[in-house]
C-alpha cells in the first residue's frame, strides 16, 4: 500500500490554514473544499499529520466516495471497499454517519447499512461470524452530502484539540486549533511582544510558546491509529522522536496574559505546565481597567467573555472601553479580538477594523477583529 487520502477536517474558516501547514509539511495537490483539506500522503504520513496539524480538527482515512440515491446502493458499494487492509480481525469498529440533503435521510438508517456491508465483508475476508472486539478502535465516518457519499475512518480518536495539557477550562473554553489559528492570523513572530489580557485559561498564549519553539502539538498525546496493525509501530516511533527533537526552547519570550479571576489564573499556570511552556509565559492577575502598557509596539490577542445576561453585556463594555482608552493612542500596537458581539467596533475606536474574519467557536458564530498597527522600525 504505498499511497493513501487524507483529509484534514477544519472549523469553517480555518481551510486555508490548513492547507498552509500541509504545505509546510511537504504536501501538493491540495483539494480544499468547506471545512476540509484533501490530500495524497503515505502510511507514515498518518502519525506525521495527527503530531504536527495545529489548526486541524482531525486527520481521516479516505475508504471511497460514490453516490448512493438507496440504501442498496450504500450497501453495496460499502461492501466493494477493502476494509479488511486496515480493520483488523479483532478491531473494534463503530459507525457514525450525517446526511444532509440526499435522499437517505435517515443518518441512523445508513449506519446500520454501513455496518451491515462491513461486517460482511470482514467475515468473508476473516472466514468468521463472530467478532471479538478486543483489539484497537476503527470509527467510521459516512458522510453523505448531495446523494454523494464519503466514507472515511478516523484515525486520531479525540480530536486534534486534545493536546492533552488543558485539563481544566472555564466557560465556553476557545479551542486549541482556533487559538493557534489566531496567533497565526496575527502575524505574530517569536522576537514581539504578545498579550492576551483576559486570558482565561491561557490557550491562545500557551499555543503561540509552542508555536515558536516549534513543539508539535500532539506530541504528548495517543491517537486511535496508534495500535493499527497496518502501521508499522516504528513509524510512530520515527515520527515521535522527530517531533521531540525539534523543540527549539526560547526562555525569553515575550508572552503576558492577564485575568480578573486568581482561580482562573492558577488554571492557566497549571495547564501551561502540563504544556512545557510555562517559563515561557507571564502570567498575574490584573484587571484589564488596569492594565498598563508602556511599550510602543506589541500584540494583543484575546478573546473576551461573550455576555448573555443585561449586566454581563454592561461588564462586557467597560471592558470594551478600557480597551480603547489603553490603545486609542497606541498607533505601533496590532490588536486582535475575537468576539460573538458585533457591537466591539463602536467602542474600539481608534479605527475601522482592517478585516474581519467569520469564524465558528464551537457551534458559536464569532467575528475576528483585526486592527493592524505600525510596524516596529
Amino acid at each position: 500500500m504505498e499511497q493513501i487520502a487524507l483529509i484534514a477536517t477544519a472549523t469553517f474558516g480555518l481551510e486555508t490554514l490548513v492547507k498552509q501547514e500541509l504545505n509546510a509539511l511537504g504536501f501538493a495537490d491540495l483539494r480544499v473544499s468547506e471545512g476540509k483539506v484533501e490530500f495524497d500522503a503515505g502510511l507514515a504520513d498518518i502519525p506525521r499529520t495527527n503530531l504536527w496539524l495545529r489548526c486541524a480538527d482531525r486527520v481521516l482515512l479516505k475508504m471511497g466516495e460514490f453516490t448512493a440515491v438507496t440504501f442498496d446502493d450504500l450497501f453495496e458499494q460499502t461492501k466493494a471497499l477493502p476494509w479488511e487492509d486496515w480493520i483488523a480481525r479483532d478491531g473494534r469498529f463503530t459507525v457514525n454517519a450525517k446526511t444532509h440533503k440526499s435522499e437517505l435521510k435517515s443518518a441512523r438508517s445508513c449506519q446500520s447499512i454501513v455496518k451491515k456491508a462491513v461486517v460482511e465483508r470482514l467475515s468473508a475476508a476473516y472466514g468468521i461470524d463472530h467478532f471479538v472486539e478486543t483489539g484497537p478502535d476503527f470509527t467510521i465516518q459516512v458522510a453523505l452530502h448531495k446523494d454523494m457519499a464519503q466514507l472515511t475512518i478516523d484515525t486520531s480518536g479525540p480530536g486534534l484539540h486534545k493536546r492533552g495539557y488543558r485539563a481544566e477550562a472555564g466557560e465556553a473554553p476557545l479551542k486549541e486549533p482556533l487559538a493557534a489559528a489566531l496567533v497565526t492570523l496575527s502575524f505574530w513572530n517569536k522576537e514581539r511582544l504578545l498579550i492576551d489580557p483576559m486570558c482565561g485559561s491561557g490557550t491562545i498564549l500557551i499555543e503561540a510558546a509552542m508555536m515558536a519553539q516549534n513543539m508539535a502539538p500532539g506530541l504528548n498525546r495517543t491517537f486511535a491509529s496508534d495500535e493499527w496493525p497496518i502501521i508499522p509501530a516504528h513509524y510512530w516511533q520515527e515520527a515521535r522522536q522527530t517531533a521531540a527533537t525539534a523543540v527549539q526552547p526560547i526562555p525569553d519570550l515575550q508572552l503576558q496574559g492577564y485575568d480578573i479571576d486568581p482561580a482562573v489564573i492558577e488554571i492557566a499556570r497549571s495547564n501551561a505546565q502540563k504544556a512545557g511552556v510555562a517559563d515561557a509565559i507571564t502570567f498575574a492577575v490584573k484587571d484589564v481597567k488596569d492594565l498598563w502598557i508602556d511599550q510602543q509596539y506589541g500584540i494583543v490577542v484575546s478573546n473576551p467573555p461573550y455576555g448573555i445576561r443585561l449586566a454581563e453585556y454592561q461588564q462586557i463594555n467597560q471592558i470594551y472601553m478600557a480597551l480603547n482608552k489603553i490603545f486609542r493612542k497606541k498607533k505601533g500596537w496590532s490588536i486582535y479580538i475575537l468576539t460573538a458581539d458585533d457591537k466591539f467596533p463602536r467602542y474600539f475606536k481608534r479605527a475601522r477594523p482592517d478585516r474581519v474574519r467569520k469564524l465558528y467557536n464551537g457551534t458559536i458564530k464569532v467575528n475576528y477583529y483585526q486592527y493592524y498597527g505600525e510596524k516596529p522600525p
